[in-house]
């Protein structure tokens, strides 16, 4: 009821102190607007009491926060950043065995949905029990000095432990004129992905350790100018990572200057998302998570999803454990004008595709 009663010009202020509060916040049509964040906001670990959209423990739970349909909205915290702590562990439950008992029906910790004119910043997105940051719709959009934080331990790697925490995107988002920058995303999932419908989309000055630096999943739609630059990965799982899960078209892409450091899967890969849909986690939807290590895995390029005007220019992969990548489009509507212009990898492994990238469905570049 107080988000309700904001009126143009007001500021509300969480002040500086712990709160620990129940999620399921949900405001909309705030105009010209502030919401200060001054003091922490620890999440409810107690799943059953977890608002819901329907009575019931199968009922859809509400985000920990969400507002919709604002305009001219400020989300800002202290400098050095404020803590919104969404106790993750929780909702991720025990690892291997969590994800496959509660699902995917777990709260994202901000959502920003069909807004204009949105600024975020000095925000500490903390252990999100699904994405950490989800903006869907949005025309107008600028994230600053802000950082994801998804970890369940403090190791610096992303590890079978580390990486049963997935599904805690970082920066994710679908719109218009959007701007990342200097940010830091620590995760077990996309660190920043731009999703479908998406155009005029710049990301600089970000340090990102994760599932990569990603356009995708792109079903259906258009995702176009788009543009990151000045990325650091260190120890990131992923680097470059764009993927189809259906038709669509991705182009004019540009990713520059990126040095990743001790990559622990691919560098590099443009082709289908690697992801399953279901229970069993060696489906092809459509590529295998368990692709090519098993043998029965599949991974497909799905038909019409074009890569046209892609280019990947000064980056530098200093050490990868696989392969240095893979760049798979269909061969009936394959990559055009796809440019690599000094791309350079040192102490790459072998391993599953040699000491090369895998290579198919390329027409141009």
């Amino acid at each position: 009821e107080t988000l309700a009663s904001l009126q143009p010009g007001d500021v509300f202020v969480i002040p500086n102190n712990t709160y620990y509060t129940m999620g399921g916040v949900l405001a909309s049509n705030l105009t010209n607007v502030t919401i200060s964040f001054e003091g922490t906001l620890v999440f409810s670990t107690d799943m059953k009491a977890w608002p819901r959209s329907t009575p019931g423990s199968k009922g859809q739970v509400l985000e920990c926060l969400e507002f919709q349909a604002c305009s001219n909205i400020r989300f800002v915290g202290q400098p050095g950043g404020t803590v919104l702590d969404g106790n993750g562990a929780t909702w991720w439950g025990f690892p291997g065995i969590g994800y496959l008992l509660i699902g995917e029906n777990r709260p994202r910790l901000l959502t920003i949905s069909s807004c204009t004119n949105v600024l975020v910043e000095n925000l500490i997105l903390k252990n999100s029990p699904y994405w950490t940051f989800w903006a869907p719709s949005v025309h107008g959009l600028e994230v600053r000095n802000s950082v994801v934080s998804a970890r369940r331990d403090s190791s610096d790697s992303h590890d079978v432990y580390d990486l049963s925490a997935f599904n805690t995107d970082g920066f994710d988002f679908t719109g218009r004129d959007i701007w990342v920058h200097d940010c830091t995303v620590w995760n077990q999932d996309d660190c920043v992905a731009v999703k479908d419908d998406t155009q005029n989309v710049l990301v600089e000055r970000v340090s990102a350790s994760g599932l990569g630096v990603t356009i995708g999943s792109i079903g259906g739609s258009t995702v176009r100018n788009v543009t990151f630059r000045d990325i650091v990965m260190p120890h990131t799982y992923k680097g470059i990572y764009m993927k189809f899960r259906s038709s669509g078209l991705v182009e004019d892409i540009l990713y520059q200057n990126i040095t990743m450091h001790a990559v622990e899967q691919y560098a590099i890969w443009i082709g289908p998302a690697q992801q399953s849909d279901s229970d069993n986690l060696c489906a092809a939807h459509p590529c295998s998570l368990c692709w090519p290590l098993l043998p029965w895995a599949q991974c497909n390029a799905p038909l019409n999803g074009l890569y046209r005007n892609v280019t990947l220019r000064d980056v530098t992969v200093l050490g990868a454990t696989n392969s240095p990548g893979l760049i798979f489009g269909n061969t009936t509507t394959p990559m055009e004008n796809v440019v690599f212009d000094n791309v350079v990898v040192q102490g790459a492994g072998d391993k599953p595709f040699g000491t090369n990238y895998k290579c198919e469905g390329v027409a141009s570049g």
